[in-house]
């Protein structure tokens, strides 16, 4: 058995205890159990031991939910527990990012078959600046990593023209699964708060791991999920917000782009990523800073 699967592996033990505390059904332990017998040993059929104080790991507002209400409805009402490693690491970000990927596939969380393959991230386990996207699309879902579709395709641009390479930056998405489509069947829908909650604690780590510089959320749900802002996007651009003493730059989604062709709509999010380098102490040349400036 491989180190970052062993690790992955403890953690899963260590979360299905947690499920097992919180009252959860038992049919998501088992589905956590199966999904490591095929990832990978014999051993790891076996169900971890319930712990012997879980009554008391419990708040007493779920309690009392729980007694006022039937046990299905209490369940429901019950945003879903991530699973999640400890925070104890390795100290090797790259090897980190594996066992949280590891334990993040494994999770029922993301099994739904319309899911899709859940999409983790993908970039350097160093990166300088972290771009992180609400929702992965149809394309994204379908291969398993995040920004691979048009709007990946602008975003793409983008980081060349900031001076890096896509593979020197890390590129990540609020949720991890596609959600359902809109009523009208094109698009992703905004997510739910409660879907929100199953995916941004695997995102947090994510950053914990990479510790980036600097965070780029690109559009105003990853404000939403990750600051609990809902102005929009207007305002929100344009200054320096903090992500757990991380500076962030919110701008414009690459799609929103793809939609609104406007060169003023083109320089916002240009002005934004010149404040991004600015803060990186990255050179800017005056080349850089004339980039979708009308021509005189």
């Amino acid at each position: 058995m491989s180190a970052s699967f062993a690790s992955a592996l403890e953690f899963v033990h260590t979360a299905v205890s947690q499920m097992q505390a919180r009252g959860l059904p038992s049919t998501a332990s088992k589905q956590v159990l199966a999904s490591l017998a095929a990832l990978g040993g014999a051993e790891t059929a076996a169900e971890p031991p319930k712990p012997a104080q879980a009554v008391a790991a419990v708040p007493d507002a779920e309690r009392a939910t729980s007694k006022a209400e039937p046990p299905a409805v209490a369940a429901e009402r019950r945003p879903p527990t991530p699973i999640l490693p400890p925070r104890t690491r390795s100290g090797n970000a790259a090897a980190d990012l594996e066992a949280l990927r590891a334990a993040m596939l494994a999770s029922p969380l993301f099994a739904a078959e319309s899911c899709g393959k859940a999409v983790f991230g993908t970039g350097s386990a160093e990166a300088d600046v972290m771009f992180i996207g609400d929702v992965p699309g149809e394309e994204e879902a379908a291969a398993g990593e995040p920004f691979v579709g048009l709007a990946g395709q602008l975003l793409t641009k983008i980081i060349e023209t900031m001076g890096y390479r896509r593979e020197q930056v890390y590129l990540a998405n609020l949720l991890k699964c596609r959600v359902d489509s809109s009523p009208s069947g094109t698009s992703s829908r905004k997510p739910t708060a409660a879907e929100m909650q199953s995916s941004v604690p695997f995102l947090e780590e994510q950053i914990a791991i990479v510790q980036p510089r600097v965070i780029v959320a690109l559009g105003a749900t990853v404000m939403d999920g990750l600051l609990g802002l809902t102005d929009p996007m207007a305002r929100l651009r344009g200054r320096w917000h903090e992500f757990k003493g991380i500076p962030l730059m919110a701008t414009y989604h690459p799609s929103y782009l793809l939609r609104n062709q406007a060169l003023g709509e083109k320089r916002k999010v240009w002005e934004d990523m010149l404040l991004v380098l600015e803060r990186l102490e990255r050179p800017v040349t005056d080349k850089q800073r004339a980039f979708f400036l009308p021509k005189r």
